[in-house]
């Protein structure tokens, strides 16, 4: 007679579930560090974004930000303003979050390496990407306002928080692989 082992869980089969979790919670709480502004908000959830798929790589980084995305629909108020549902994903700020997993997606092909060289086109290419996240925005936001005030109140607003965004996120990075580079000596 063969008795059935007992399977548990391996901490390393949960590590992805710990981190998508935490990476949901972070992109939430960067929704809620916000400006009120109309007909979008300043907010930190396109510095999140990058750095999820920067750090995560682009299909953990993707992953996480379409799960953050599916939570609004199912109602929970984790995107700016506490907004949800499918309200969220017809108004105003729709292209904004549909470019958000491939903005995801696409940080994680960034450069990896912690030389200068390497945080100059990490830098770049989160420029590019806050770009893009703006360019999808504002092409949606048109539908609304039309193209010149979309640009006036969905994009020019938004260019100098998209810089220091950047910067930040290549610090960010920058600090989080010295902590990996530190603790893989001891």
């Amino acid at each position: 007679m063969k008795l059935a082992s007992a399977r548990t869980t391996s901490p390393s089969a949960l590590r992805p579930l710990a981190i998508g979790l935490l990476g949901v919670a972070a992109l939430t709480a960067s929704s809620y560090i916000s400006v009120p502004m109309y007909p979008v908000p300043i907010t930190l959830q396109t510095m999140v974004v990058l750095l999820m798929g920067a750090v995560l790589g682009p299909r953990m980084g993707a992953a996480i930000v379409l799960s953050w995305l599916a939570l609004s629909m199912t109602g929970a108020p984790v995107l700016a303003d506490g907004k949800s549902g499918l309200v969220a994903f017809a108004g105003p700020t729709a292209g904004y979050l549909a470019a958000f997993p491939l903005a995801a997606f696409l940080a994680g092909h960034l450069p990896k390496g912690d030389r200068l060289a390497a945080h100059g086109l990490r830098l770049a290419g989160f420029l590019g990407l806050h770009a893009l996240v703006l360019t999808l925005g504002w092409a949606w936001l048109s539908g609304f306002l039309g193209a010149e005030t979309a640009l006036m109140a969905g994009v020019v607003p938004f260019l100098i928080g998209s810089l220091l965004k950047s910067g930040l996120a290549t610090g960010i990075y920058a600090a989080w692989k010295g902590t990996d580079k530190q603790a893989g000596d001891h």
